[in-house]
């Protein structure tokens, strides 16, 4: 096993999606830790610290509109570099994700292979402000 490129917080509500991320981005190298809605992540986003956060819209209890912004609004988790990954492909779901301040944004069905290298990047990319 080489080094690891960073850390990874996957959450998305189906567990075939959440697996499919995880198992990606493990075989690139990335240290993957799931969470199964925006609740889940705000409650182990401390504990985890990733790099980045792959991070559904549609979730019960919170969904990642929410979730991207309580992770933008605290201190602690500001500096997180977040990937959007939804069904919701229009303009107007877009430029609430960049409004919100999110570092990426993938629509479903996405390339894994493009999801690799959008989380390469942010890995790699200095910490936000």
């Amino acid at each position: 096993m080489g080094e690891v490129l960073g850390k990874v917080l996957v959450v998305d509500d189906d567990e075939v999606i959440r697996q499919l991320i995880a198992v990606n981005l493990n075989l690139e190298g990335f240290e993957v830790v799931t969470a199964t809605d925006g609740q889940d992540c705000l409650e182990r986003v401390l504990d985890v610290m990733p790099d980045v956060i792959t991070l559904d819209v549609m979730m019960p209890f919170l969904d990642g509109w929410t979730t991207a912004q309580r992770l933008r609004t605290e201190e602690a988790t500001s500096h997180i570099k977040v990937v959007l990954i939804t069904a919701r492909a229009q303009d107007d779901d877009k430029i609430r994700g960049w409004g919100i301040g999110v570092d990426a944004y993938l629509t479903k069905p996405f390339d894994p292979a493009e999801l690799i290298q959008v989380v390469r990047e942010l890995a790699a990319a200095p910490a936000r402000e």
